[in-house]
């Protein structure tokens, strides 16, 4: 899943519709949730707003984060062989 600052209708609209994304799409205008992942990139957004930091996470069912990447470069993005060996070693 992913969580966005974006409205759930540009989500909709644009992620999944247009983009092709398959996954869920979270909206999280407020920053809230982003918040408590220490994920927010101050000042970054329109007129100095904040918006999310890059981030992917493994998180057990429990909520415990076991493997994370967290980036200031909305182009980097782990790799999924990375993830994939991420998620291996966590076994």
């Amino acid at each position: 899943m992913a969580i966005s600052i974006d409205a759930p209708e540009i989500n909709r609209d644009y992620m999944l519709q247009k983009a092709g994304y398959t996954f869920t799409f979270l909206s999280d205008p407020k920053l809230e949730t982003i918040r408590r992942y220490d994920l927010v990139h101050e000042g970054q957004g329109e007129n100095g707003a904040g918006v999310a930091r890059p981030a992917e996470f493994l998180i057990e069912p429990s909520g415990t984060i076991r493997w994370r990447l967290v980036t200031e470069n909305l182009f980097v993005r782990a790799r999924p062989e990375e993830v994939l060996e991420a998620a291996k070693v966590l076994q």
